[in-house]
């Protein structure tokens, strides 16, 4: 059998536009019914074994308490506080849409829910106000990458577990290039609405005891992220157990303190959970004996090498590799993405000296961005499906604010402080 075959099996069945995890699992299952001296039941033990890990326990966990969380009138009450904050400024309610994004991260950490929940709260209003409505999905959905980076995201439980490193670590290394990013955006944004005299949201400066009260009402929102943090960083919970006081958290604040989460609507909040959940799962099963294969023909031994045959300088090879992923991105959903390759280019990046949690940044950064690349972006569709626009307008109209993302992407790779100091200074 061709060592390649089950892979250029992926490759063919992702192009003829297969669901991902089937496509893995698939390619997976012809090395397994093709290889000599391979078992069969290997196959499903690999598939079955990843799901007793108690470190990936944690992504069900985030993922429900974000569910909960924009449930119980949290998104409403930050989307209040970013106005206080921004309203003022020219194309007002897209800086908005921004700024919430970046405040959502620390609720839900997944791209695509942060960009179901804007599509259908701040586009509609946006497009009241006089926005473009390609512009309105493209400003959602570049801005909603910025959720998975803000602790607590998915992909940082997904790359610490698969890599072996301190997703608390991680968690700190986030923030910063989280809050680049939402400047970088907000920059873009501001240009873009003076040229086209897109308006304030409010007609003044929101004063200071505006703020004041649109803080103190989302205090208990955005403390969930630094309860995470803090607990992690203290010891006091792992980050398995605070996922799982995240759910606490959200019920708690949303049911008895602001009062909105309706119970009647705890069957759609699961169901909704569980969907988003089995999507990640089902692709992590299917990476895990995916994986099995490239062990067994020494794949990431082979690409290591031939990397490392071109360069030497973690510099130059955190360039090859970047440019790889923004291929790949392109072609493969982020989250699959990042689970097939993590234990190929983690070891790599760790044997010429980089440190894997800025190494785990770059690619959760980078893969993340690709949810707004055509053909695959699944923000894209997210965002086009719910508002109603045509993908070459949305494309066209994301384009500068990729491009900051992107500039945002070459800082975080070759300044590696911009994300270690704080993981240096606070663990």
């Amino acid at each position: 059998m061709s060592t390649a075959l089950p892979a250029l099996i992926m490759l063919g069945l992702l192009a003829a536009n297969m669901r991902v995890a089937f496509a893995i699992a698939i390619a997976a299952l012809v090395f397994f019914l093709t290889a000599q001296g391979v078992p069969l039941e290997i196959y499903i033990q690999r598939m079955v074994s990843v799901t007793h890990s108690f470190p990936l326990l944690a992504v069900p966990f985030f993922i429900l308490a974000g569910v909960v969380m924009n449930h119980s009138g949290i998104t409403r009450r930050l989307m209040i506080l970013a106005d206080t904050l921004v309203g003022h400024r020219t194309g007002g309610l897209a800086h908005v849409n921004v700024l919430l994004s970046t405040f959502m991260g620390g609720m839900s950490g997944s791209a695509n829910a942060d960009a179901a929940v804007q599509s259908k709260i701040l586009v509609p209003e946006m497009s009241k106000r006089g926005y473009d409505p390609a512009f309105s999905a493209a400003v959602t959905a570049t801005s909603s990458v910025i959720a998975p980076i803000i602790p607590p995201g998915v992909g940082m439980v997904l790359y610490g577990f698969l890599a072996d490193v301190s997703i608390g670590r991680l968690f700190l290394a986030g923030l910063v290039p989280g809050i680049l990013m939402c400047v970088a955006l907000m920059v873009v944004v501001g240009i873009v609405s003076r040229r086209r005299g897109y308006l304030p949201s409010r007609p003044e400066r929101a004063g200071w005891g505006d703020r004041g009260r649109a803080l103190a009402s989302s205090l208990w929102a955005l403390g969930l992220p630094l309860g995470i943090i803090g607990g992690i960083r203290y010891g006091v919970f792992t980050p398995t157990e605070a996922g799982a006081m995240a759910v606490v958290y959200a019920f708690i604040v949303g049911a008895f303190i602001y009062r909105e989460l309706d119970w009647s609507k705890l069957p759609a909040i699961l169901s909704e959970a569980v969907l988003a959940n089995a999507v990640v799962m089902l692709i992590i099963c299917a990476a895990q004996a995916f994986g099995f294969y490239m062990s067994w023909e020494r794949i990431p031994q082979e690409a290591g090498q031939f990397l490392l045959s071109l360069t030497e300088n973690p510099l130059v090879l955190l360039l090859v590799i970047n440019l790889f992923l923004v291929f790949i991105g392109m072609l493969v959903e982020g989250s699959a993405a990042l689970i097939l390759l993590t234990p190929l280019l983690a070891p790599l990046a760790a044997s010429v000296g980089i440190d894997p949690v800025h190494f785990g940044i770059v690619m959760v950064v980078n893969l993340t961005i690709a949810g707004v690349t055509p053909p695959v972006g699944t923000l894209i569709y997210t965002t086009c499906s719910i508002v109603g626009v045509d993908i070459g307008r949305f494309i066209r109209e994301s384009l500068p604010l990729v491009l900051a993302l992107f500039a945002v992407l070459a800082i975080v790779t070759f300044v590696p402080v911009v994300s270690l100091w704080l993981p240096n200074l606070l663990m």
